[in-house]
């Protein structure tokens, strides 16, 4: 039989034990231990660090989704889709399109999905098509039709933007986990609206209810027309504000920065059936600026 030690001296063999423990502990924290790598980022304890992604400059392949500016809406002629002529599939050399930039067979390469008079609702059924269709590369440009309403109070609310969007981004990312998506912020339709309405014929066709909670009552100048065309434009940038949040959340997922939306076309740049949709040039200055931010020299950052 062992002998018991003397109880001081076990206090005293316990109370070391006991701050060897802790010692022992704190060296093998997630800080400093085998977990370290995998310790909180940016303020996030807990979360995953993982390397930036090096975003792919030559995709094979591209499905461009969105509504009647990438599909070249009014660019060849009235009330008609000109999809030769989109900023991001278009086939025609004086707009020089994303795929025809980026891609070996551009027509047989890339995918136009997108849909004149959608809206962000419809972005999850387009996302699915884009699915089936396996692209490397996805672009979106969607949101003018959320804010073209027949008044302000009719616009797409902000949540259901961004539920819409989201859902979207969801579909592509688990169907598609290896496919970039670049997203295009909404374009500031005041702007469109100064431009076009120095055109007599152009203020003449929006009479015929072309996007009214911008365009209606286009030379008026009252208090309330202006605080109208405002409401419109600061929904534009809750759109784009929800495009830059919800993309961030995807590792794969690009935005513009607001490019788009800060871009101020110019006359010559509008369609001359409608003074609101890009023209041809429009359509070939949005293939370079997105071109520019998505595949141009620094692109590949990450």
């Amino acid at each position: 039989m062992r002998q018991s030690l003397p109880r001081a001296v076990s206090g005293a063999l316990t109370t070391l034990a006991a701050l060897l423990t802790a010692a022992l502990t704190a060296g093998c924290s997630v800080a400093n231990g085998p977990g370290a790598a995998e310790a909180g980022t940016a303020g996030q304890p807990g979360a995953v660090q993982r390397p930036a992604y090096a975003w792919d400059t030559s995709p094979a392949s591209l499905a461009a989704l969105g509504d009647s500016i990438t599909r070249a809406y009014d660019a060849c002629g009235i009330l008609t889709d000109c999809p030769d002529l989109s900023w991001a599939t278009g086939s025609r050399s004086s707009v020089e399109s994303l795929a025809a930039r980026v891609l070996d067979k551009p027509s047989a390469q890339s995918w136009n999905l997108a849909a004149s008079g959608a809206k962000m609702r419809d972005l999850p059924a387009q996302a699915k098509k884009a699915v089936a269709l396996r692209p490397q590369q996805v672009t979106i440009l969607m949101g003018a039709n959320d804010a073209c309403a027949r008044s302000t109070d009719r616009m797409t609310p902000v949540a259901e933007y961004r539920r819409d969007f989201s859902a979207a981004l969801r579909t592509i990312d688990s169907g598609l986990p290896k496919t970039q998506v670049f997203v295009a912020s909404v374009p500031d339709l005041m702007r469109l609206w100064e431009v076009g309405r120095q055109n007599v014929l152009g203020r003449q066709v929006w009479k015929l209810g072309l996007c009214p909670s911008m365009l209606g009552d286009a030379e008026s100048m009252t208090s309330e027309a202006q605080k109208r065309r405002q409401t419109v434009r600061e929904r534009v940038m809750a759109y784009n504000d929800v495009l830059r949040q919800e993309c961030a959340r995807h590792e794969r997922c690009r935005y513009d920065g607001g490019m788009v939306f800060d871009y101020r076309f110019t006359q010559k740049e509008l369609s001359k059936w409608d003074w609101f949709h890009p023209s041809e040039a429009g359509q070939a200055k949005l293939a370079r600026l997105v071109y520019a931010a998505a595949f141009g020299p620094g692109a590949a950052g990450g």
